[in-house]
């Protein structure tokens, strides 16, 4: 059994929030949905939850908040690789990727593909330090 490196436990937090989604590790949920493009029904099908159940006040579902939350370091992430760039995020999040099957990373997280995208994210983060 190999012990997790630091960089393993840690690689998907992001070194800032460049994008102003969070506040003391909670998503800012509107912010988060808003960036993406999100509307109610396409959070639901990508939380996996009836689009009754969408909202962003203090009776949020718990598996919403933590989507969310998954969801603003990702694209936090994305910033990091653009160097905090809010535009070239923007972009990257809807546009449609070869390399992830011409589906855009937006519709990556929409169909519930979040975990592949985040791996995606990360190898390109790794590959870019070295």
């Amino acid at each position: 059994m190999s012990a997790l490196s630091h960089h393993d436990i840690f690689s998907n937090i992001p070194k800032e929030d460049y994008l102003s989604l969070l506040d003391k590790g909670e998503a800012y949920s509107s912010k988060v949905i808003d960036f993406v493009g999100f509307k109610k029904n396409e959070v639901a099908q990508a939380v996996g939850i009836p689009p009754t159940s969408i909202r962003y006040d203090g009776r949020m579902p718990q598996i919403l908040k933590d989507r969310v939350r998954d969801w603003a370091n990702l694209l936090n992430l994305v910033a990091q690789f653009f160097d905090g760039d809010v535009t070239k995020t923007a972009l990257w999040i809807k546009t449609p990727n070869p390399m992830l099957g011409n589906i855009s990373p937006r519709d990556m997280i929409r169909f519930g593909r979040y975990q592949k995208l985040l791996k995606y994210i990360l190898n390109a983060l790794s590959e870019n330090q070295h």
